[in-house]
């Protein structure tokens, strides 16, 4: 699946991650958001919310019954591995599934966002991390996320 690095994120999905895995600060969380769109992916990395993403004119989450958001909070399971050898920093996370998501939007995206605080923040307080390319036309059944069997996010050495 094809995917962007949202500029604000450029440099930190790394740290972010980290975060969330200590669990500093407390409740902050990664998250996974479906998105309905004819914007393309380049578009959609300049905007520094999800807030502002879901503001652009051609972009919405998706409204679908059974559709929502997935929440990777520290027991995740999400890994950082620095790879010394290789100069690189990747970012994974456990295979995820949206369940019975039924007919409706068309899906475009998924963007990974970064809440610093997930009991208070608003869509405004996301840090767009990652969007992926994820066309999906839901039919009532699970769809797997699967991201990228190198991780969610890697970071190279130049």
């Amino acid at each position: 699946m094809a995917a962007k690095v949202a500029n604000i994120a450029l440099g930190k999905v790394g740290e972010y991650a980290a975060r969330v895995n200590a669990n500093d600060p407390a409740n902050s969380v990664l998250v996974l958001i479906a998105l309905r769109s004819t914007a393309t992916i380049e578009t959609l990395q300049d905007f520094d919310t999800l807030a502002a993403i879901i503001a652009e004119a051609n972009t919405d989450e998706v409204t679908n019954s059974g559709y929502a958001r997935i929440v990777l909070d520290q027991t995740a399971g999400i890994t950082v591995t620095v790879d010394n050898s290789g100069n690189q920093n990747t970012v994974d996370f456990p295979d995820q599934t949206f369940r019975e998501v039924r007919e409706g939007d068309r899906w475009a995206f998924l963007v990974l966002g970064y809440d610093s605080d997930s009991t208070s923040g608003t869509d405004a307080n996301i840090v767009p991390c990652c969007i992926y390319d994820f066309v999906v036309t839901p039919n009532g059944g699970n769809i797997g996320v699967v991201v990228n069997a190198s991780g969610a996010y890697v970071a190279r050495a130049a």
